[in-house]
C-alpha cells in the first residue's frame, strides 16, 4: 500500500512531481524550451525571519534568546546550501542546453542537533535546545545527489554552512534589533 500519495506532506510532494510532469509535457507537446531544478534547503540573508524553515527558525530563536526547537530526536538529517551557490547553479542550468532535472543542493549532511550546535557556536553557546514531538511524515534523511549537476553543469556548492551562516545571522540581527542595535550585538557569540 502506498502512503506517499495520501500522507500529510503528499500535496507538497505530489505538487512537485506534477509540476515536473507538466513541464515535460509542454516541452514535448509544444516544443517549449524548459529547465527543471530540484532545489534543496537554501538559507542566507533576506530570508523571511519567521518562515518556518529550520535554519531561519534556529537563527531567529537564538537571537531572541528563545530555545531552539528540535522536533523528534534530532537525528534526522538535512543538507543546507547558501543562496549564492543556488543562484550559480540556476544560472548554469538556464544558460546551458540540458533540461534536467538537476538536484541543486549541498550534499553536506547535518543532523538537526548538529545544525543547532552550529547555530549555538555562531550566535550563543548558551542557547537551550527544546525537544518537541516530531511532525507526521517527517523524512529521516534529505541529501541531494548532485552528480548530474557536477557532470553536466560543472556546478557544485562552494560555501560551507559554518561560513555562510554568519552572513545570515548578521542580516537577521539587523532586521530583528534594528540597525542601531546590530553594531553593538554583532560581535556577541562570535
Amino acid at each position: 500500500m502506498f502512503l506517499w500519495a495520501t500522507g500529510v506532506r503528499s500535496c507538497y510532494d505530489e505538487g512537485k512531481r506534477t509540476a515536473e510532469t507538466l513541464t515535460m509535457d509542454y516541452h514535448r507537446g509544444a516544443n517549449l524550451e524548459v529547465r527543471i531544478a530540484r532545489i534543496f534547503n537554501t538559507y542566507g540573508p533576506r530570508m523571511c525571519i519567521d518562515d518556518g524553515r529550520v535554519v531561519s527558525n534556529f537563527v531567529a530563536q537564538a537571537l531572541r534568546k528563545e530555545p531552539l526547537t528540535v522536533y523528534g530526536d534530532g537525528k534526522q538529517t538535512r543538507s543546507f546550501q547558501y543562496v549564492s551557490d543556488l543562484v550559480e547553479g540556476l544560472m548554469r542550468l538556464m544558460e546551458g542546453d540540458h533540461i534536467g532535472p538537476f538536484n541543486l543542493g549541498n550534499p553536506g549532511e547535518f543532523t538537526m542537533l548538529e545544525l543547532a550546535k552550529v547555530v549555538q557556536d555562531t550566535i550563543d553557546p548558551n542557547a537551550r535546545i527544546e525537544f518537541r514531538e516530531n511532525t507526521q511524515d517527517d523524512p529521516h534523511k534529505r541529501k541531494p545527489d548532485i552528480t548530474k549537476a557536477k557532470e553536466q553543469l560543472g556546478w557544485e556548492p562552494k560555501i560551507a554552512l559554518r561560513d555562510g551562516l554568519p552572513l545570515m545571522v548578521t542580516d537577521f540581527r539587523k532586521r530583528i534589533f534594528g540597525d542601531q542595535d546590530s553594531a553593538a550585538t554583532a560581535t556577541q557569540g562570535q
